[in-house]
């Protein structure tokens, strides 16, 4: 019985992965070091490969990077869409905060939409911590996440009301990096 779920149609997608996810769990990666998104993509491929459905929300960025490449790869299961107008360096133009209002409230939806097994919102933490939406804001959506979802936070800044909710917490924190060498970002490594 068990066996045949696994070759449902897709139109059967979330009773078959419901039955086999029976809680999703909300995790946190934050810290003042590279790897959080990285982190989070790695977790994407490998619910992909298990058959998962992926939504992967990018505040904050709006450049195209190596990685949506290679997700493109996997588009009958893993979702990208950006929602920034890039990096604000102490800035809040008024187009990011658009941008992360429309993003947010799309989220909210899909998250509850039960379309998507795995929702990532990459750089939440951070358009949190600049106010393009509240803290409020995203704990409510966490309160709301069905018991089925698993939800995954990246981003610097990590609210202590975010952390203590979640799951799971990954800091990444930097004990040497060779950016401090002038090392640029690189294709294919960083970007």
């Amino acid at each position: 019985m068990l066996f045949a779920l696994l070759f449902l149609p897709v139109t059967h997608h979330a009773l078959r992965i419901t039955v086999f996810m029976r809680k999703g769990y909300i995790q946190v990666y934050t810290g003042n070091c590279k790897g959080k998104t990285t982190a989070a993509l790695g977790l994407a491929l490998r619910a992909a490969g298990a058959g998962l459905r992926v939504f992967i929300a990018q505040f904050i960025k709006k450049r195209r990077c190596s990685e949506h490449k290679a997700l493109e790869r996997f588009s009958d299961l893993i979702t990208v869409k950006q929602y920034g107008t890039g990096f604000l360096r102490g800035k809040r133009p008024k187009a990011a905060i658009d941008s992360a209002r429309k993003g947010f409230a799309e989220v909210s939806e899909i998250i509850t939409s039960g379309e998507y097994d795995v929702v990532i919102l990459d750089e939440v933490n951070v358009a949190t911590h600049n106010n393009l939406f509240s803290v409020e804001e995203l704990l409510a959506l966490l309160d709301a996440k069905p018991s089925p979802v698993e939800l995954i936070l990246t981003g610097r800044y990590a609210d202590e009301r975010v952390v203590d909710k979640a799951d799971l917490v990954t800091e990444m924190r930097e004990i040497k990096h060779y950016a401090r060498k002038g090392v640029k970002a690189r294709v294919g490594i960083e970007c």
